[in-house]
């Protein structure tokens, strides 16, 4: 469901209410739909290699590539429980301004926050489940409330832009990279099938609600804002950069040998450029992420913000 700016300055209502009739029409829940009483095939991959970046490491057997293509797949569920976190309790907060006026905006919203709940009770489960099933050892860093109330604290207009970001990669990579990929884990495919089709909508209604933010801003306002923006990046790529160390760790503790320190250097440098890939700048390279911001900021901020990402982007 694509849309731009124009078409929602034109009609946000008709947005909102196109929004409700996809959250309807694809509605699912997690046992009866998802999980279906299976479990993962830790035979098969989790992570595609489009994302996990895994035949860089020429060394690594089939087997290694695998084990590594999981752990990264287990991060990577957990990741989008914890950016759902505080993106289910932001869409809460905007929802608030439409109380007593859009109720068609109100319901997408209320759908909105209902989906992203449930999101977050089927990412727990599944690292349970991953749990049960990998080898021991396993930490996902970063606490999820505690991320969520640094993020909350930053201006609104940088949250939805954080929040378009994340939305417009997950379509992304289950379009371009999970969804061609036949030899991942039947299971783990599921899971983001079923994600991206109530996201697709989500997306929709974070630019709407970034371009009723962006309207009320002050031009000095709007410029910390891309500053707030500018520092949510900073703090998502230090949340990376420690989910790849200890995730190159536990790799290199579980993966039946002892790699060389090359080897193991390596290999925590591809984790990293896979997870700054995934979570940064796959997102950055969506067009449609591209064309929302250019038309809220000016080419000064849009500088600051090139600035800002470009160590990041190799």
């Amino acid at each position: 469901m694509n849309t731009n700016v124009a078409t929602i300055e034109a009609a946000p209502t008709d947005a909102y209410a196109k929004c409700i009739a996809a959250s309807k029409r694809v509605r699912w829940e997690i046992d009866r739909d998802v999980l279906r009483g299976r479990r993962f095939d830790t035979g098969k991959k989790f992570l595609p290699d489009g994302l996990s970046r895994v035949n860089e490491l020429t060394f690594l057997t089939r087997d290694e590539k695998r084990l590594l293509s999981q752990i990264q797949g287990r991060t990577y569920a957990n990741m989008f429980g914890l950016v759902e976190r505080f993106i289910c309790a932001k869409t809460m907060e905007v929802s608030r301004d439409h109380t007593l006026g859009d109720q068609v905006a109100l319901e997408a919203l209320v759908r909105f926050s209902d989906e992203e709940i449930k999101h977050q009770e089927l990412f727990r489960r599944l690292e349970v489940m991953a749990g049960g099933q990998m080898p021991h050892g396993y930490t996902f860093v970063p606490d999820p409330n505690a991320v969520a109330e640094a993020v909350l604290g930053k201006s609104t207009w940088a949250v939805l832009a954080l929040t378009l970001h994340i939305e417009l990669f997950t379509q992304v990579h289950y379009k371009e990279s999970i969804d061609p990929d036949a030899e991942l884990s039947e299971l783990w495919k599921d899971v983001f099938l079923f994600h991206w089709k109530e996201e697709s909508q989500h997306a929709v209604m974070d630019e709407l609600e970034w371009v009723r933010e962006d309207a009320k801003l002050t031009d000095a306002e709007r410029d910390r804002a891309v500053t707030d923006l500018i520092e949510l990046v900073g703090a998502v790529d230090g949340i990376l950069q420690a989910q790849a160390a200890r995730d190159a760790d536990h790799f290199t503790a579980t993966c039946g040998r002892s790699p060389s320190d090359a080897e193991t250097a390596a290999i925590h440098a591809s984790v990293l450029r896979a997870y700054r890939w995934q979570y940064i700048v796959s997102g950055v390279q969506v067009p449609r992420f591209g064309q929302a911001l250019a038309g809220l900021i000016t080419t000064a901020q849009a500088e600051r913000i090139h600035t800002a990402l470009a160590p990041l982007m190799g």
